[in-house]
């Protein structure tokens, strides 16, 4: 058998940085790791509309900093900054952040714009399975995927899908690709994500390898 290994763990600390990065005791350690947790889970729902690609946190003894990475800013910015602060609202609930604590910790919430949607692994993923869901036949709807990601400029991509294909009676998996994916160079600069799409035979399972070319070690 093969040995599956994420893409992203593989290369952590050697071609990708940490998503959350901060230190702490041992004994609150628990605690930040459910914070992370709780402030992921709000932001993917509460910006779902603006194509969240990746959520950065960063603490410090006084700051805490989050790093929105987003297809569209306008969404989460909102007229005016109403929506920001909206968010901002709701980050400072789930950190039980009070206004007597405002002035000892400083909550920094920045947005960033991703040059190109097409070559997120995320955004990719999650089309295919919102278009699986409404019953788009899935090789139009992965051949399209493919095309798009090698316009943008991607070296290679690799898709799977795994489960009640179509909805089949028996689970299968199949794969496509379109240029290289080398997922043993540790160089390799790979986004990756998984999906599942709920469909009404079942779930079905999508993985997305989008290679942009090599990293400087």
């Amino acid at each position: 058998m093969g040995q599956k290994v994420n893409p992203t763990g593989f290369r952590l600390g050697i071609t990708f940085d940490w998503k959350s990065r901060w230190y702490t005791n041992a004994s609150d350690y628990s605690n930040k790791v459910l914070e992370d947790y709780k402030l992921r889970k709000y932001l993917k729902e509460k910006l779902a509309n603006a194509g969240l690609v990746e959520i950065g946190i960063e603490r410090s003894v006084k700051k805490i900093k989050i790093i929105i990475s987003v297809s569209r800013p306008g969404v989460v910015i909102g007229r005016g900054g109403s929506n920001l602060e909206e968010v901002r609202q709701g980050v400072e609930k789930i950190l039980n952040v009070s206004k007597l604590k405002k002035d000892k910790v400083h909550i920094d919430i920045q947005v960033s714009e991703v040059a190109e949607p097409n070559l997120s692994s995320k955004l990719v993923a999650e089309r295919i399975a919102q278009q699986l869901i409404t019953r788009y036949p899935h090789r139009r709807a992965v051949k399209q995927a493919l095309e798009r990601v090698m316009q943008a400029g991607a070296k290679g991509i690799k898709i799977q899908l795994s489960g009640r294909i179509g909805g089949a009676e028996i689970g299968r998996s199949e794969k496509y690709g379109q240029g290289s994916v080398p997922t043993q160079t540790l160089r390799a600069n790979i986004d990756y994500y998984h999906e599942a799409a709920r469909t009404r035979s079942g779930y079905v399972g999508i993985k997305v390898w989008i290679y942009k070319g090599e990293k400087e070690i």
